[in-house]
């Protein structure tokens, strides 16, 4: 494990007014094109971007705020967030000492989310006191009947943590055909409306603040321990997340993390959820510098990567890369504590490495397990997981299946269940289709272009 530190003075005053993006001129708030490029910070960053040294703590933190609020106002996050009208439809026990709750709860936009919630057997965690919360944040393409949504949520459950997994948006319950693993996703498809991407990932955003509020709505949560891990396009939802809800205390990025600048992979892309919002913040200046000096801000924040993964342009961004812009967030945040540690795994591509026993550690000691300590969790033994998968005829896509991603992952934990894709289901056929207005990706298209043909 490797923590990253300013390289020389000089990069350590790299400021935000460097290659950014234009806004569409008309109106100003529409997604950018990749083309549109300009040299000088626009109006917005220069406000902001006073000579760091001179900045007082009372300073920064008000151009903190200013630039969490423009985060929400770039990607239609509310001010407020819904009422959570948070349902538990039924329990389950998936595996001894571990239940599991059927939920669902109220996100942007009128929607609703359906989501499995583990937690520790209550005779298993009396007297421990209150417990830390996970919220688990899928990648591309899957839900929470993937398999590391599932195995995460028994794992960290068993080690003592309320562990909140769910199905973003066109996946899982909230696809059409209560699909998993379709593709194309539902929420890839390129809609020709100015602020649509913006709009997307302002929902996919309230879907994790929302799982972040249930978690402390719960009486055995302690507030103060909630953290989030998020992996691929998780991760990048994820460590915007971290940047404007403080209420979070630890982000893990698993296979991302890598926020990068101008014609670099976010802003190149083709997913309307990542290409479009990372091109709108371009109006902040260096947006991954910001990003991670806001995450310093709020709490610890730890990136695990292979160095070879080419899902996220990983081999474009090599160490010196990441001390970069490490030593650009120190000179924004005013300071290297609190900054991004991250490590490295030679050979690795993209997968979830959070289950293994670097990632399972980190989180003990910043969330502090009720139920395992760093001894118990050593001893937990580990489960390779192509084995496992093959085993128990868990649904991954076969390339994922590779020894490089995630089937060739040590996870800690051993004897774990596959947990059987119905026993996921928040809702009954019946109750779907009677709340499917309020659930899959088409009624919120649906919703999306009325708002944008008022707008």
């Amino acid at each position: 494990m490797r923590q990253f530190f300013s390289i020389t003075c000089a990069a350590a005053m790299m400021l935000s007014g460097v290659a950014v993006q234009a806004q569409v001129a008309a109106g100003g708030g529409g997604d950018p094109r990749p083309d549109q490029f300009f040299s000088t910070a626009p109006e917005f960053a220069g406000k902001l971007f006073a000579p760091e040294a001179k900045l007082t703590a009372a300073q920064r933190k008000k151009r903190n705020a200013l630039w969490q609020a423009e985060i929400r106002k770039q990607l239609y996050i509310p001010a407020k967030l819904p009422a959570l009208e948070a349902r538990v439809h039924a329990s389950f026990a998936p595996m001894p000492g571990v239940v599991a709750d059927r939920v669902s709860y109220a996100t942007a936009d009128g929607m609703r989310v359906p989501a499995i919630v583990y937690r520790p057997d209550p005779k298993t965690a009396h007297g421990r006191g209150k417990l830390p919360g996970i919220v688990v944040v899928n990648g591309h393409g899957n839900d929470k009947f993937g398999w590391y949504a599932f195995y995460s949520g028994m794992l960290f459950a068993k080690a003592g943590a309320v562990v909140v997994t769910y199905d973003p948006i066109g996946e899982g319950e909230r696809n059409s055909q209560r699909a998993s693993l379709a593709f194309p996703s539902e929420h890839d498809k390129v809609v020709d409306t100015p602020h649509w991407g913006q709009r997307l990932a302002g929902l996919m955003q309230v879907d994790v603040m929302q799982a972040v509020s249930y978690l402390r709505s719960l009486p055995e949560v302690d507030p103060a321990r909630i953290g989030t891990v998020g992996y691929s396009m998780g991760a990048y939802i994820t460590g915007i997340t971290g940047a404007i809800d403080p209420r979070i205390h630890a982000v893990l990025l698993s296979g991302g993390g890598d926020y990068d600048g101008p014609r670099g992979y976010f802003d190149l892309g083709k997913l309307p959820c990542q290409s479009p919002p990372w091109r709108a913040l371009g109006v902040m200046g260096d947006r991954g510098a910001i990003l991670y000096a806001l995450n310093a801000a709020r709490g610890p924040m730890f990136l695990m990567n292979g160095e070879q993964d080419t899902v996220v342009k990983m081999p474009e961004h090599p160490q010196a890369w990441f001390d970069e812009v490490h030593a650009r967030a120190a000179a924004l945040h005013g300071s290297e504590h609190g900054l991004f540690t991250a490590i490295r795994y030679p050979g690795i591509s993209h997968r979830t490495s959070w289950v293994n026993l670097d990632g399972v550690l980190w989180l003990h000691h910043q969330l502090h397990f009720a139920l395992w300590d760093d001894a118990a969790i050593r001893a937990a033994g580990t489960t390779h997981i192509s084995a496992w998968i093959k085993e128990n005829h868990v649904a991954i896509s076969p390339n994922y299946l590779r020894e490089d991603r995630e089937g060739g992952l040590d996870a800690v934990g051993s004897g774990f269940p596959a947990i059987p894709r119905e026993d996921l289901m928040v809702y009954s056929p019946e109750e779907w289709k009677a709340n499917e207005d309020r659930l899959i990706y088409a009624a919120w298209a649906a919703k999306t272009l009325k708002a944008e043909q008022v707008h």
